[in-house]
């Protein structure tokens, strides 16, 4: 079926309507050629397939894959060489704990590989090795992160030499597991409201870490339960002063506490420490509660590198003020977004692998007295499954920007590009993890009631990453700071500011938006046009221009009565939409970008099949928009429609090349549903047959 001939196709009066069915029908079922019967499962080939695009799967794969493809092939045949530090379906939390602790010991001492050592110095090859120990056991990669990303990296990005050569090759030997103690009971999102404090004592020269209350007990924190034996701890810094206040409240800085005896590993005296249970998923972590009383630590112990103390009780800081110390303090922090942004496409890659797999293989129904046929030939199944397929290519090289984003600033340390990154990371990790979340029950959904067996993964998938919604910052607040940068950005840009990178593709669409839409363009609806990267990425962009415009004009009227907080409310979910909008258009134009840069013809063109799935699927979805303001016209929405449902089955016809360009091990999908001929053989000996 061509796309433009089912578009122009339509008005000619020798097409009847039921030929017009005939085509419709076409999408949803199509018999396979006659074939003997076989006992076991096979990979079917949808019949359609005469115009099937030839994929080199090798070399997909290897652009995909990047140059730290050796070092995650090394760790995934390092635990597969290991049977004793393979994770078991249904192990308990005790032992998958410590469990946890000696694949991570295992990594550094006999693999002999250091990720400490890229946290700073090589973030892509150290996100890399989070990706894939994250494929091995999550829980492992959460306590990796923990250990070596947020502990580790609190001492590198916080701290000054003196704690680097202290601390530093018993981060990266694991002689010193430590945590990361920020959130409280009371307070998660909102860090500048902690009422943990650290009172400097002159006399001493110690600071006194206490928790003042139950709400502000250090809950949560990684690491804590078992096995930490220090922890960076993020308290209010009180100093005394001779006035009549007679103490001052510096803001919160980040302090390191032992917690625990080097070599007993008891507790140490003043910490009281709780394990918060069993948890709905990543039981591998250990989990704990923290309550300080009076626990007095060196001076030393505090990580000064935006602000010290010196011995008689006087406060020195580059920056000027409480905000901008806190704001900077955050800004070395945004790798653990960095990171779950990262990892959560590594979520999607193995459920859309296991459910594409599953769909192909698995047959019901037919045409009479003809084969079943495979589910993924229903055009329902294609339209859960191809475009979150291509999702999943679109944020592996979105997330890929951001790594390397994120990897300039740590060595450039320039602001704009720290404010450019924390914007970035936390549109991305909001938006990939929400929608990684959603996409986990529909492929479990898709593949039926064997998606529900704890065997293929589905379950735990689930369960590990529901958290990564929350942790790192929630999803909702996250969204709510790329919505205030963009506010920012667009009083910037009527005011001669100049745009961050990411953001300056308003200068030109927000002047498109003040005009009125090309009623011409608004018509155009050849299959070439649409398929025209700039008429996919003005569409994106075009609508995040007039949200940013209509949510600030919103924002004016409502304040004038409400105030800013109130009026900031009333606008939540517009909001909201706008950060999605324009997370949305980042990631089109990051997926354009590497369609382009791709050096192999054949995987070009089948990237380009998936992006303008992705695209295209995007507009139809929010097509009333568009349609709203006559950016699109009735006759263009209807051809969008078509050649979204075309592409659909296009990807459908190589969905098995492109989960394999993910190039994922089977030790990582190991669902058996997805084993192709050997499925029902691994999945009936599962259960004992």
């Amino acid at each position: 079926m061509n796309p433009n001939q089912t578009v122009e196709d339509e008005s000619h009066p020798s097409i009847t309507a039921a030929s017009r069915r005939i085509q419709c029908l076409s999408l949803h079922l199509t018999p396979l050629p006659p074939s003997q019967p076989s006992p076991q499962l096979n990979m079917l080939t949808c019949a359609k397939a005469a115009n099937k695009l030839e994929v080199d799967k090798v070399s997909l794969s290897t652009y995909m894959r990047g140059k730290n493809r050796d070092i995650q092939e090394k760790i995934i045949e390092f635990f597969e060489s290991r049977p004793d530090l393979q994770t078991p379906v249904g192990v308990s939390m005790n032992e998958h704990r410590e469990l946890c602790m000696r694949q991570l010991v295992a990594l550094v001492r006999e693999a002999k590989i250091k990720p400490f050592r890229y946290v700073v110095d090589d973030p892509a090859k150290y996100f890399a090795i989070t990706e894939a120990i994250g494929s091995i056991d999550v829980s492992l990669g959460i306590k990796l992160g923990v250990q070596f990303s947020l502990w580790g990296g609190s001492v590198l990005n916080l701290g000054t030499e003196k704690h680097r050569d202290k601390y530093f090759d018993g981060i990266d030997n694991l002689d010193y597991p430590g945590c990361f103690a920020m959130t409280e009971l009371h307070h998660g999102s909102n860090v500048q409201g902690l009422q943990t404090t650290a009172t400097f004592d002159p006399v001493t020269d110690e600071f006194i870490i206490d928790t003042p209350n139950d709400g502000a007990i250090k809950w949560w924190i990684g690491n804590a339960a078992v096995h930490g034996k220090f922890a960076t701890v993020f308290a209010k810094l009180i100093l005394p002063t001779h006035d009549s206040k007679k103490v001052s409240d510096m803001g919160v800085h980040a302090f390191i506490v032992p917690i625990r005896d080097l070599n007993t590993l008891q507790t140490l005296p003043g910490i009281e420490i709780h394990d918060c249970g069993h948890k709905v998923g990543l039981n591998g972590v250990d989990n704990g509660a923290l309550r300080f009383r009076s626990v007095r630590i060196p001076r030393d112990n505090l990580l000064n590198r935006f602000g010290d103390v010196s011995q008689d009780g006087k406060y020195t800081s580059s920056l000027p003020t409480i905000n901008k110390r806190f704001a900077a303090m955050l800004g070395e922090l945004v790798g653990g977004r960095v990171g779950l942004a990262y990892a959560s496409v590594g979520f999607l890659k193995i459920s859309v692998t296991i459910a594409v797999r599953y769909s192909l293989l698995r047959q019901q129904f037919g045409p009479p007295e003809q084969p079943e046929v495979s589910i993924l030939d229903y055009q329902s199944q294609q339209h859960k499954l191809m475009p979150m397929l291509a999702s999943s290519y679109a944020f592996h090289f979105a997330t890929q920007y951001l790594v390397q984003k994120y990897s300039e600033m740590k060595k450039m340390h320039d602001e704009q590009l720290v404010a450019d990154v924390h914007a970035l990371s936390a549109g991305l990790k909001a938006y990939v993890t929400s929608y990684t979340a959603k996409s986990l029950r529909t492929c479990r959904e898709a593949c039926g009631g064997h998606g529900y067996a704890a065997v293929n993964r589905f379950g735990s998938l689930r369960n590990d990453h529901d958290i990564f919604q929350t942790f790192e910052g929630d999803n909702t607040v996250l969204m709510q700071q790329v919505a205030a940068d963009l506010l920012k950005q667009y009083k910037d840009k009527f005011q001669g500011g100049t745009l961050s990178v990411t953001w300056n593709y308003l200068r030109e669409s927000m002047n498109t938006y003040l005009s009125q839409p090309n009623p011409i363009i608004a018509r155009w609806e050849s299959a070439d046009h649409l398929r025209d990267p700039k008429f996919q990425l003005d569409a994106f962009r075009y609508r995040t221009s007039r949200l940013l415009q209509s949510v600030a004009a919103w924002l004016r009227k409502h304040s004038k009565t409400l105030g800013t907080f109130g009026a900031w409310n009333r606008c939540l979910n517009h909001l909201l939409l706008l950060a999605e909008s324009h997370t949305e258009s980042v990631i089109l134009a990051k997926f354009i970008e590497a369609v382009h840069n791709c050096p192999d013809a054949r995987s070009r063109a089948a990237l380009k099949l998936v992006c303008d799935l992705y695209a295209l699927d995007h507009i139809w979805n929010d097509i009333g928009t568009y349609r709203n303001v006559d950016y699109v016209a009735p006759n263009k929405a209807k051809a969008i429609h078509k050649l979204t449902e075309y592409l659909c089955f296009q990807v459908r016809n190589i969905a098995g090349e492109l989960v394999d360009g993910f190039d994922l091990p089977a030790s990582v999908t190991r669902a058996p549903i997805a084993m192709q001929s050997e499925a029902y053989a691994q999945y009936t000996h599962h259960i004992g047959f």
